[in-house]
């Protein structure tokens, strides 16, 4: 799932060299998070935020297919 966040978060910003995601285990949960350049953040998120939660479906798609519990984080 960290691969697929981050091909996925490289392919809509300028500066693919600053994106990195973080992958952290939770109780129930695998927590991503995913960090961008301050300039693309908004590349990241969208309009009323619809790029992001563009992310989290397609990411959470791929978890339920793998029978896991994903949740990703947009941090600055």
């Amino acid at each position: 799932m960290k691969e697929l966040l981050e091909v996925i978060a490289k392919n809509l910003v300028d500066h693919p060299e600053a994106v990195s995601v973080k992958e952290t285990q939770k109780e129930r949960a695998t927590v991503l998070e995913l960090k961008v350049a301050p300039e693309d953040m908004g590349k990241v998120i969208g309009k009323q935020g619809r790029i992001a939660k563009a992310i989290r479906t397609v990411v959470k798609a791929a978890a339920i297919h793998e029978d896991k519990h994903i949740v990703v984080e947009i941090v600055p």
